[in-house]
């Protein structure tokens, strides 16, 4: 959503504004009409069944290579390749007509990416816009306005992309297009709110939310929020899970508020595992009713409980955690100092917490690799590149039938490092070359192969070197 403007709007640019409403009326553009714009195959793919659900939730409205890239290996289960919509509530106002379809088209395993730009309630009726969804089977909601979005709950659109989800496939969205994916939304339709307002008034009239249009499975109770840390939304999305818990809108006096970072992204697999892509994402759960959320009176609300992700930690929303949080509070709209960082309460091996292995130089063949084998998923691999000719090397083992991520967080301005997941004699098969100092890396794996079998994980510096270490991320899917 873009400025809002508050409530106290002067006297006289409100007349103003009235007395030229009937002059410029008929001047004003009519709404367009769905546009559609198809890259890749002009056919769909045919297939009787696919593996997911498979769900990423993005802090802006870009898709995330390494979270869509996992998404569609899941939804396919490795093999052959899908069909994406995208679903944009305006055409962007510069640049490629379809971005997200640019950026879905240039993955591995997508067939076809069709663009749609719908502008009025009415086209979630279109029928050629609900054939392409049907036909899809992973759908996208681009960043925009959820206002626009919430307008479709009950329509066709909302029963086309539900049929996806349930053959096997998947849906997501950044920015807008989160919020939309989770079962309570915040449908900024007055406007949008900041945190200090909401803190304020958590009924202020801006704070206006949509229920019940998607409710994916293992996500129930959570409602999204975006650009998190950024534009500093901890304290409206407390408001927000207060409201919910207050007003009914989730069951059993408890609400999840789910913040993604720019940049970052969570992967939702099939089993309510979310896998943090990118920065850092934080989940925060309200468990009681709240000490006061009135409106016209500032929110006190104590004990929240916040988990905060890093790359490639996960959060698991079907046996939802009752550790490895941290608590803050609010008390007559004041936030406890520090939110967005906290001291555990608690550690627990169920909350994403994974087996650690730092290198150890020198690791720089096979022969000399650093042995992971005996440690259960998920693992945190660590390095860097010391040089500018570095390369690291991880033995690892994985099971018959066992899908795992491998998501290789590089950090920012220090290095570009490749990512290779090579059998055990040596051959590649698979590999990540994502350009540009600090672009993070992953790869898709599943042994088909009986019995378990090592392999080796190589990083290798393809530009600069530096102590800032790399993280790698091996999680199962």
């Amino acid at each position: 959503m873009g400025t809002r403007f508050r409530h106290a709007t002067l006297a006289s640019a409100a007349v103003a504004l009235l007395t030229l409403a009937g002059s410029v009326a008929a001047a004003q553009p009519a709404e367009a009409a769905a546009t559609r714009i198809r890259l890749g195959s002009t056919s769909d793919v045919s297939r009787t069944s696919w593996q997911g659900p498979a769900f990423t939730m993005n802090g802006d409205g870009k898709i995330i290579p390494a979270s869509m890239s996992a998404a569609v290996d899941a939804i396919r289960g490795g093999t052959g390749s899908l069909d994406v919509v995208v679903i944009a509530g305006s055409a962007p106002t510069s640049g490629s007509p379809t971005p997200e379809c640019d950026a879905a088209m240039a993955l591995p395993g997508v067939n076809s990416c069709t663009s749609w730009t719908l502008t009025t309630a009415s086209d979630g009726n279109n029928t050629q816009v609900n054939t392409d969804i049907r036909k899809a089977e992973f759908v996208y909601f681009a960043g925009g306005d959820q206002c626009r979005y919430s307008a479709w709950k009950g329509s066709a659109l909302e029963a086309s992309v539900e049929s996806v989800v349930a053959k096997g496939g998947g849906s997501g969205g950044g920015s807008a297009g989160h919020h939309i994916n989770s079962p309570v939304v915040y449908d900024a339709c007055k406007g949008s709110i900041t945190s200090a307002e909401a803190l304020a008034n958590p009924y202020d009239s801006y704070a206006t939310f949509t229920t019940g249009m998607f409710q994916w499975p293992n996500y129930s109770g959570v409602i999204n929020d975006s650009h998190f840390t950024t534009r500093d939304r901890m304290g409206r999305t407390m408001a927000f899970v207060a409201r919910a818990i207050k007003d009914g809108r989730t069951s059993g006096g408890k609400a999840w508020g789910v913040g993604v970072e720019e940049g970052s992204s969570l992967l939702l697999d099939k089993n309510g595992q979310a896998t943090l892509y990118g920065k850092e994402a934080f989940v925060v759960l309200g468990d009681h009713q709240p000490e006061q959320v009135v409106a016209g009176k500032p929110l006190s609300f104590s004990g929240y409980k916040i988990w905060r992700l890093g790359p490639g930690q996960s959060y698991d929303f079907k046996n939802r955690p009752t550790c490895g949080y941290y608590l803050r509070s609010v008390t007559n709209g004041v936030i406890d100092p520090n939110p967005y960082a906290g001291t555990p309460q608690s550690t627990c091996t169920d909350q994403g917490n994974t087996s650690a292995l730092a290198e150890t130089e020198a690791n720089d063949t096979r022969a000399t690799a650093d042995d992971a084998t005996a440690l259960t998923l998920p693992v945190s691999l660590t390095g860097s590149m010391s040089s500018s000719t570095d390369r690291d090397y991880f033995r690892v083992s994985f099971n018959a039938g066992e899908q795992v991520a491998i998501q290789c967080a590089i950090p920012d301005g220090a290095y570009d490092a490749d990512l290779y997941l090579l059998d055990s004699n040596g051959n590649t098969l698979d590999r990540s070359v994502n350009n540009g100092v600090g672009a993070d890396e992953s790869i898709s794996f599943t042994r088909t192969a009986a019995g378990s079998g090592s392999y080796y994980i190589e990083l290798d510096a393809y530009q600069g070197s530096g102590t800032s270490p790399y993280t790698c991320t091996l999680t199962k899917t």
